[in-house]
């Protein structure tokens, strides 16, 4: 299966949609254990490709670690098996290796790891040759590149002779990611303090406490649902999304406020969250630097709903899985709208098209990004839609298409056996 065509909804949608669990807080509770000698009970682990291929190489004794296409595995895994002194090489897809991680082999050399660079200088693939304290407990490192950095020498601080004051320079991207680190490290028994005031991050040489830990549903998943209720015309549209907790460690939870202004209204219970309809606002501007995992997929649904959306914060887009910001100029165009840079690498708007004329079925590419692919799937509440290489979604959410199938009519298209047809 290479494509999957989607059709309009032919029932009303109610749906009870059982959410596979945080990827996010999955990885970061992995790390934790593995610095506890793996002695904890971590319950409701993600099924995500990225939590798996972190789960197998954390306990591999091979000398290379191939994280595949998983961004935040290269980094914690780097910083991990770095502060443990272990001898790897650490490698990926081409994409993988295109992006940057010299931020974080420059902060973990400084504290004392022997790491050098076997291809590009700043990128991988790296040789993680050992570890030796250097006494260096005080670093500055930029806000605004990657949380997914400051979260990784965060968490093998308490195993550093003198632990660590980090100093964040700039502005800073994506704090809510740093928080629910911080938060996960105390659950385990880190002494982590921030000063966001001053821009530092204080964390005391001290093992953590093995303990039993269970991870939440996903929020980044729950976006995906919220953009079908929005998008779905019948009014009586419910979605019941199971796991979910109003006081979230997940900096996603944000799609609970931007929804209500895209139509979506949320009513906690004891189980989850349940969406239902409620008038949309016609323009929304949000700034997504805490949330940018949120981005394409609000921005496919205000293009649907004919909401002026104006977005920013989102500049670590370019550097993702793809260029997130070209792949949705190229796919928007697809469904009659246009994501339009109105301030060089700041701010940008989504605007319909001035002559979208008669557009056939969009075909959407996904550039081997689940989230593209998700992203994109809603817009089938209103219209015909085909998703090329579904398959993608296994990154984050293996069972999307499954669940998909619970509110919309979603066909397999083998588009190599129809070209040779």
């Amino acid at each position: 299966m290479n494509a999957v065509r989607l059709l309009s909804p032919t029932t009303p949608v109610h749906a009870t949609i059982p959410l596979a669990s945080s990827k996010s807080e999955s990885n970061r509770a992995l790390i934790l254990d593995a610095l506890t000698g793996f002695q904890c009970d971590l319950q409701n682990l993600s099924t995500a490709r990225d939590t798996q291929t972190m789960i197998r190489l954390l306990k591999s004794p091979e000398s290379t670690a191939d994280v595949l296409d998983a961004g935040t595995t290269m980094r914690f895994l780097t910083a991990y098996f770095a502060v443990s002194g272990q001898q790897k090489t650490m490698t990926g897809t081409p994409r993988m290796c295109e992006r940057p991680i010299g931020i974080l082999v420059d902060a973990l050399r400084t504290l004392g790891a022997d790491i050098t660079y076997l291809k590009n200088d700043g990128y991988p693939p790296l040789q993680l040759n050992g570890f030796e304290a250097s006494g260096q407990n005080q670093l500055s490192i930029r806000g605004d590149v990657s949380s997914q950095y400051i979260s990784a020498l965060l968490m093998i601080a308490p195993h550093l002779p003198q632990g660590l004051t980090l100093t964040l320079t700039g502005p800073i991207g994506s704090r809510p990611y740093i928080e629910m680190t911080m938060a996960q490290m105390t659950y385990f028994g880190a002494d982590v303090q921030a000063d966001w005031e001053q821009r530092t991050i204080t964390v005391v040489a001290k093992p953590y406490t093995p303990k039993p830990y269970q991870i939440e549903s996903d929020w980044s998943g729950a976006s995906y649902w919220y953009s079908v209720v929005a998008l779905s015309g019948d009014e009586q549209t419910e979605i019941e999304l199971l796991g979910l907790k109003p006081q979230s460690l997940q900096g996603d939870s944000a799609i609970v406020t931007i929804m209500r202004s895209m139509g979506v209204d949320s009513v906690f219970t004891d189980r989850g969250v349940t969406l239902t309809k409620r008038p949309a606002e016609r323009s929304l501007t949000w700034d997504f630097t805490d949330c940018p995992d949120l981005a394409q997929t609000v921005a496919v649904c205000a293009a649907v709903n004919g909401v002026a959306l104006t977005l920013t914060g989102i500049e670590s887009l370019k550097i993702k899985e793809t260029d997130r910001v070209l792949a949705l100029q190229t796919e928007l165009r697809k469904i009659g709208a246009e994501l339009v840079e109105v301030e060089p690498n700041h701010r940008y708007e989504v605007r319909p098209l001035a002559n979208p004329g008669s557009l056939p079925v969009p075909v959407i590419a996904t550039y081997d990004d689940h989230r593209m692919a998700m992203a994109f799937a809603p817009v089938a509440m209103q219209r015909e839609i085909v998703i090329e290489e579904p398959g993608v979604v296994a990154k984050s959410y293996p069972s999307f298409w499954d669940d998909m199938a619970r509110v919309v009519p979603v066909e397999p298209i083998d588009e190599a056996a129809s070209h040779r047809a």
